[in-house]
């Protein structure tokens, strides 16, 4: 039987777990500091807990979700985790270098059920949703094995899985990640990373808290979303991009839509001009970013000329447009390209 995982705790179930224990009340915020201050790994680098206490601590509880993980760093310093679950299913997550800081994409869902056509991670199908303190695992082991001056200063939900299918977790996990007494991130640099689940992205919207929402949208008609994406058929485009015009944005900010380009498929200034049209009155922004290309998948990268001339129709109607670099693909860390299986990779210690 697994002992409770302390990072699935709330800051309230903390102060519940410390009066059970017979301690005075401000055991609570000390232990708090422990796990998301100093990200420590062992018991008894509490050091300024009672002994007995700890002992106790240990006999029912973990620390850490993760029994070893491994690193997998690319050629352009993209840095890729595997890391092993206590029930000895694995997850990855990607820590990309950025000119200041560390963008982290992390993994929800041990798997995908949503079999997006273009996506390694949904050819395996769906394990088992993660737990928050499974979400937040990754952010304070990536955090311990990166240098002590760099700073994960951005958050991605966009690993493995489907964020708004596991609702209460993935909100538990960033209440966690905005809190002061948690990892304390600020909401601007939190970003949730979803294939179109439409009530989530209600529910989302009626939190006490606001983050990113970037929508994976990769077809500007439903027949064509419906082939790349299943998932279209549940929640078509006019229902979706409702639920994107309602999002509560914040003054200044935007959505983001993410489109992945394959040749000869979704490429067109066609598919272009067709996509600047069912975003009409939809404050937003729109990444383009190339095919990572695996043997698992059948499609092919769309050229450089022809990603420059869909992104040259967008840019013409008004939208700004980006056309994002893949990082990590020569390590299998670029986007569609996590499939979670073990690497001949030395593992350590989480």
């Amino acid at each position: 039987m697994q002992k409770n995982l302390l990072l699935n705790y709330t800051a309230a179930e903390i102060q519940e777990l410390v009066e059970e224990s017979g301690q005075p009340e401000y055991r609570a915020k000390q232990l708090l500091e422990w796990l998301y201050r100093t990200k420590i790994t062992s018991f008894d680098d509490m050091t300024n807990l009672p002994k007995t206490w700890r002992e106790e601590l240990q006999e029912k509880t973990d620390i850490s979700p993760f029994t070893s993980f491994s690193v997998q760093i690319s050629a352009d310093q993209t840095r890729k985790y595997l890391f092993i679950l206590r029930d000895g299913l694995a997850i990855e997550s990607v820590c990309i270098p950025m000119k200041e800081h560390f963008t982290l994409c992390i993994s929800t869902q041990v798997g995908c059920a949503l079999q997006c056509t273009f996506c390694l991670t949904g050819k395996q199908g769906l394990f088992r949703n993660l737990q928050a303190g499974e979400i937040l695992g990754q952010i304070l082991a990536v955090q311990r094995d990166i240098s002590p001056d760099a700073t994960i200063s951005n958050i991605v939900l966009m690993g493995m899985g489907e964020p708004l299918l596991n609702y209460a977790q993935t909100v538990k996990a960033i209440r966690r990640m905005l809190a002061e007494e948690g990892l304390h991130i600020s909401n601007r640099k939190i970003t949730l990373s979803t294939a179109g689940i439409v009530p989530g992205i209600k529910l989302l919207g009626q939190e006490d808290f606001i983050i990113n929402l970037a929508v994976s949208l990769n077809a500007p008609t439903d027949d064509l979303r419906s082939r790349l994406m299943p998932v279209n058929k549940t929640y078509h485009l006019r229902q979706l991009l409702q639920a994107c015009r309602d999002y509560p944005l914040p003054e200044r900010r935007r959505l983001t839509f993410e489109y992945i380009l394959l040749d000869q498929i979704n490429d067109t200034p066609e598919h272009a001009n067709t996509l600047a049209a069912i975003l009409q009155g939809i404050r937003c922004k729109i990444n383009l970013i190339p095919l990572n290309p695996t043997s698992e998948t059948p499609y092919r990268p769309s050229s450089e000329k022809t990603m420059l001339a869909f992104q040259e129709v967008l840019l013409k109607r008004g939208y700004s447009t980006f056309l994002r670099a893949s990082k990590g693909a020569d390590i299998s860390a670029a986007c569609g390209q996590l499939s979670g299986k073990h690497r001949l990779t030395p593992p350590r210690k989480a």
